[in-house]
């Protein structure tokens, strides 16, 4: 017979039973504001209210959309100040490659791009700051997924209902796009999305039905993409969770399967190395990566021009002049491209050896604590995935360092995290019990 003292006694006929506390206002506001940054930087919004219409006045009032943002990551910062001091203290090569961005308009050649973008990136990262200050890895984990919740099933009936808008019209016909431009941009997305949803379902297990619901949603809006390169991210993803899931076992299972995980890299990269047509064939590409080799030959000749501070950042690919770095870049390559298609080169060219050193640093020491929390933090569970998944699409695409772009708030949003975990966090701030997954 059980005690009224005892924990596992039941209450007293009559007594009423606490309910579990309700969200607090603050808490509440800070969740919607860090779904809505991602909402906005994922660009989504892009295609359905612009189509392919680059005039001035669309680009200004694109540029006009981003400020909700910005302005919610301010109300963020503001909810959790002291928080956010710590996690940027904790950040000081985010300060260093800020600090390059910001200098570089003394020999950008194009000053007044370079200094209106610099306060894009700057408050564009100041979104990833907040989301990772403020947030414990269980909710951050669940603002994500609920933003990509929303865009799965809007790039889901677009695709089903909307074929204008959510397929592709003439390259690549019928393939599913959903609510971007074109059908490698839905596949990378829903990617990032699939590994959000697992890793929300991890740490917040009382919603895993319906994470793991949005999570097979994700992956048949990346076969519907029919983007191979997407599928070749995907697995990496799943393999990634794999790991962080058999690690996380105890330490026999932990020797075990980092033990595989080394062989398997080191199998991957033979295969890439010695086999590298069937790699190729298997990825449905050619040697040249659909023509970003040519890219990376022009990019190459104009960082050899200037390779100790480069050309400014954003200052590149936007020149119209006919005389500037794009120009010969194009001539090179054979068209005009966009950015680099590679975010160690993108760094090089626009922010010369200084900002690529820079930038190396902080991803280098991002993976290397996304390794460690696979032994320490149930935080793994997202971080390392996401990390992974990044860094092979900052192989072909410019990814990093990337003013109103979602991956780039996420990136910095899990390295902040990473740097500021939850016990350092509940160390000078209890855990809001109205608000933790459960």
């Amino acid at each position: 017979m059980t005690s009224a003292g005892t924990p596992w006694a039941a209450p007293p006929y009559g007594a009423p039973v606490a309910s579990k506390p309700r969200p607090g206002l603050a808490s509440l506001l800070a969740f919607g504001l860090g779904v809505l940054i991602i909402l906005i930087h994922s660009q989504a919004w892009m295609e359905p209210l612009f189509g392919d219409s680059t005039d001035d006045s669309a680009s200004a009032l694109m540029r006009d959309i981003y400020f909700p943002a910005y302005g919610a990551a301010f109300v963020i910062l503001g909810l959790s100040l002291n928080d956010s001091l710590r996690a940027i203290i904790r950040q000081p090569l985010l300060i260093v490659i800020l600090a390059i961005c910001s200098l570089s308009i003394l020999w950008s050649v194009a000053p007044d791009q370079t200094e209106r973008r610099i306060v894009a990136i700057a408050f564009t990262t100041l979104g990833g700051l907040a989301l990772g200050a403020r947030f414990r890895w269980g909710e951050m984990a669940e603002v994500m997924a609920t933003a990509f919740a929303i865009l799965a099933l809007l790039s889901f009936l677009a695709g089903a209902f909307i074929p204008s808008l959510g397929r592709m019209p003439n390259i690549f016909p019928g393939a599913w796009r959903g609510l971007w431009a074109e059908k490698n941009a839905l596949g990378g997305n829903m990617t990032i999305a699939f590994v959000v949803f697992v890793a929300a379902a991890f740490l917040a297990p009382r919603r895993k039905i319906l994470w793991g619901g949005f999570a097979l949603l994700a992956l048949l809006l990346v076969l519907l993409s029919t983007s191979k390169t997407s599928l070749v991210s995907l697995l990496l993803g799943v393999c990634a969770i794999g790991f962080v899931a058999l690690a996380r076992r105890g330490p026999i299972m932990g020797v075990i399967s980092s033990f595989g995980a080394v062989v398997a890299i080191f199998a991957v990269l033979a295969f890439m190395f010695f086999a590298a047509d069937v790699a190729f064939a298997v990825l449905g590409k050619d040697a040249t990566l659909t023509g970003r080799t040519n890219i990376w030959q022009g990019v190459l000749y104009e960082i050899h021009k200037r390779p100790l501070l480069g050309y400014g950042y954003g200052a590149v690919w936007d020149d119209r002049s006919g005389w500037g770095p794009v120009y010969w870049i194009t001539k090179i390559a054979g068209f005009r491209a966009a950015h680099a298609h590679n975010s160690w080169l993108e760094q090089w060219l626009g922010l010369g050896i200084v900002g690529l050193i820079a930038w190396s640093l902080y991803f280098v020491q991002t993976l290397i604590l996304a390794v460690i929390a696979v032994y320490r933090d149930k935080g793994a569970y997202l971080a390392l995935p996401f990390i992974l998944v990044y860094g092979l699409v900052a192989l072909t695409e410019s990814i990093a360092v990337v003013y109103n772009d979602f991956r780039w708030v996420m990136f910095v949003a899990v390295a902040v995290k990473l740097a500021y975990s939850d016990r350092a966090m509940e160390a000078v701030r209890p855990p809001d019990a109205r608000l933790q997954p459960r």
